[in-house]
């Protein structure tokens, strides 16, 4: 029988080896560079090489201090998959925004990148948001921080998902220019609500992934463009407070084992 552990940190408990670790994970499973992401980025960023993100940069752009978590699952010991996540507050709310979610390649599609999800949210948080190219990603935070996609209010997004952004500590979440028909009537580019991120990652398999989706339901949130990436922003559900106790548990990291 395969073994699943789920553990969790706090910003300031993540080590340098957690970071290498991490940071071959998502080297080696996050995906490859885009035909035009050369001319839009730089020599580094060739077409069809794995985009690659140091331990350096994870700890300064992911983990700002002591308001960010961070979850690992291992499958038999080994490293399957994990999420970074940052808070802040805007308007008496708590964001927690999944800044990333990377599983293994050999390990997807068993339920791994939802178990990270909902290892890492807290019961104060009020609101949840991420920007993902892979319709996987929308669809597991979905599932994990509301109950369907299709249930997510659009309205809130446009009315909010600006001030959210821009309080961010994190840059690339706080620079990303909202993109869409959801933020600009006059947008025709069949984009709903997504944004433009200058990030040319290939689109190869966010699209067959897409297109999938679409077989089965309808996709809310558009067509995925080149450099850009969709946005979604979910309000946490309202859990019933059980008759067997008047006080509620603070959510806390820690480990979570499973079968």
């Amino acid at each position: 029988m395969e073994k699943t552990l789920y553990e969790g940190f706090n910003g300031d408990e993540v080590t340098d080896e957690m970071l290498a670790d991490a940071s071959k994970l998502f080297s080696e499973n996050y995906g490859v560079w885009g035909e035009s992401a050369v001319q839009h980025m730089g020599e580094f960023a060739k077409a069809g090489s794995h985009v690659r993100l140091s331990k350096e940069r994870l700890r300064s752009e992911y983990l700002p201090s002591d308001i960010s978590s961070y979850v690992r699952v291992s499958v038999n010991g080994q490293l399957a998959g994990n999420v970074f996540a940052c808070r802040w507050t805007v308007n008496a709310n708590t964001i927690c925004w999944i800044t990333q979610l990377v599983v293994h390649c050999n390990y997807r599609e068993r339920g791994l990148a939802s178990g990270l999800l909902n290892a890492i949210k807290l019961d104060g948080d009020n609101l949840f948001g991420l920007m993902s190219s892979h319709p996987a990603a929308c669809l597991a935070a979905s599932k994990s921080f509301g109950s369907s996609i299709n249930t997510a209010s659009l309205e809130f997004m446009k009315e909010n998902a600006e001030s959210i952004m821009q309080a961010s500590p994190v840059r690339y979440v706080r620079e990303a220019k909202l993109r869409g028909a959801l933020f600009n009537p006059d947008d025709t580019s069949g984009l709903v609500s997504g944004a433009d991120t200058g990030f040319f990652v290939d689109h190869e398999e966010p699209l067959e992934a897409l297109a999938w989706v679409r077989e089965s339901m309808e996709w809310p949130l558009g067509e995925l463009l080149d450099g850009h990436e969709f946005i979604l922003i979910l309000q946490a559900k309202r859990r019933r407070r059980s008759r067997s106790s008047s006080t509620g548990q603070k959510g806390a990291l820690g480990a979570i084992a499973g079968p």
